[in-house]
């Protein structure tokens, strides 16, 4: 018979029970597709390390990850798309540095960068290299500034697209070395790259991919955009040590889940990452285009990007750059 002693131990136990519903539904996870969303379109860098990536979870998850491409408006597209969807773990977002800068550079967002997502993990930090045309005067960044300030504002600095990676890094640079030069704006890497090499534009700030242009010689490498110079390249000097002093981007790629996915799902997606970033394959892969695999907490990666956001406001507000 059920009596009233018998219903306040029950109570009672179960009051300082562990909590297992949330670790039992972390423990079903995977139990059909995780969609790892990329916000560029593919064949990029970007989304060959996403799929880097997705192939090394799916063997530690036992589950297929699939890559989507949503790309448009400035990776806005995606990450919308992300922030939108369900919080249970199958819709993730392989988000960029534009992250950071997005939301002081569009006027209208219909997303939050910091608080529509949950992150998970670092995956990549790399830096930009500043390529010119082989016709270009300047053998070193030194030269690259005289020239510039000899023809002010008339050199043309192409970038995959206003506000990208590369234009924030390249805006940076014009406002430290105190030079101006005309942004010539592309819809991506590959149109602005095929104008650099005839010397259509003056300078691009491109990723480490774009190193087998300058290593075949149909381009030159003047510097890295890094704090220090990159194990891949230990022969390109930083921009910081050749005339700008204090010049530093370092851009990254990351993984975020939508806001109010449970903790317990975030920290099994967060350990299957670091699993996957461990793979010596995985490292030699991203080393080889001078993206540096590195794995961080969720708290870590947050805290990360509210201090990037910071940075890349204050590099828009002086720059002026708004997009509608």
């Amino acid at each position: 018979m059920l009596t009233r002693r018998h219903l306040i131990a029950f109570s009672a136990a179960a009051a300082f029970a562990p909590n297992t519903r949330g670790v039992a539904r972390a423990a079903g996870w995977p139990d059909r597709p995780v969609h790892l969303v990329v916000p560029i379109a593919a064949g990029g860098p970007t989304d060959t390390n996403a799929r880097l990536l997705a192939d090394q979870s799916s063997k530690i998850w036992g589950q297929q990850v699939v890559v989507d491409n949503k790309g448009g408006a400035g990776t806005n597209i995606g990450n919308e798309f992300v922030a939108r969807s369900d919080p249970d773990g199958y819709t993730l977002l392989y988000g960029t540095s534009s992250l950071s800068a997005n939301g002081a550079l569009y006027r209208s967002l219909t997303y939050n960068p910091e608080t529509d997502f949950a992150p998970v993990s670092m995956v990549a930090k790399f830096p930009f290299y500043m390529f010119v045309p082989n016709s270009s005067p300047a053998k070193t960044v030194k030269d690259f500034i005289a020239n510039a300030n000899a023809h002010d504002g008339k050199l043309i600095m192409g970038s995959p697209g206003t506000g990208s990676g590369p234009h924030l890094a390249e805006a940076l640079f014009m406002e430290m070395a105190k030079i101006h030069m005309t942004h010539a704006p592309y819809r991506g890497a590959a149109p602005a790259f095929i104008d650099l090499i005839p010397g259509r534009i003056d300078c691009y700030f491109g990723s480490g991919e774009l190193l087998t242009y300058s290593r075949s010689g149909q381009v030159r490498v003047l510097a890295s955009t890094g704090a220090k110079r990159s194990p891949a390249t230990p022969e390109v000097p930083t921009i910081a040590e050749s005339g700008v002093p204090g010049y530093e981007v370092e851009s990254w790629q990351a993984v975020f889940a939508p806001a109010k996915t449970p903790p317990d799902i975030v920290q099994t997606i967060h350990a299957g990452i670091v699993e996957a970033l461990a793979d010596p394959t995985i490292v030699a892969k991203l080393a080889r285009t001078a993206y540096a695999a590195e794995s961080s907490s969720p708290e870590a990666l947050g805290q990360f990007l509210k201090a990037d956001t910071e940075k890349w406001q204050s590099v828009i507000k002086s720059a002026g750059l708004k997009i509608d």
